[in-house]
């Protein structure tokens, strides 16, 4: 009975998830069979930063397989030309970025990653549009390293709790 029980849970998780759109990522079991947009990148990246700046090893390798999932299943077909170029030239470094995060369970491991997924996230969102709202480029005198964020309230994802609001705004990108 209890295995019914957990079969009926899963499958129901599975049948309300596949068709989940980029609002409500990260969606779980459904996400491995739909295709995902460049966008759903900018919303996994976020979530992977927030885990960081918790300090939340276990949840950061879990976002960043989100991300790594998404980074692999995107509907390269919808994309422009100058939008897959762009893509193209950063596949392989954001996969590989967010592969290490995944699989180490080190924050400090992470957050080195991190670094370097945040770089070519930088890239593709300048080569690319991701979001209508301003995404703001923040950088870490003491790491001397950048990272994203949707709005200009400092969490540095780099030290967390730590140095939580060392950093500034270095650029806006509309």
């Amino acid at each position: 009975m209890k295995y019914l029980v957990i079969i009926i849970i899963i499958s129901s998780s599975f049948l309300l998830n596949v068709n989940a759109g980029p609002a409500d990522i990260p969606c779980g079991l459904g996400d491995t069979l739909r295709q995902s947009s460049l966008k759903d990148l900018l919303i996994l990246y976020y979530g992977l930063k927030d885990a960081l700046v918790d300090g939340d090893a276990s949840t950061a390798s879990t976002r960043a397989n989100e991300f790594l999932n998404a980074a692999n299943n995107i509907d390269t077909k919808s994309l422009s030309s100058g939008d897959l170029k762009t893509f193209n030239s950063l596949a392989l470094k954001l996969a590989f970025d967010a592969r290490h995060i995944s699989e180490v369970k080190a924050i400090e491991h992470q957050r080195e990653h991190f670094a370097s997924l945040s770089s070519n996230m930088y890239e593709l969102i300048k080569g690319v549009k991701l979001s209508t709202e301003p995404v703001y480029e923040m950088y870490c005198p003491m790491k001397k390293a950048y990272w994203l964020s949707k709005d200009t309230v400092i969490r540095n994802p780099y030290y967390g709790k730590q140095m939580l609001s060392c950093g500034k705004v270095s650029e806006t990108i509309r």
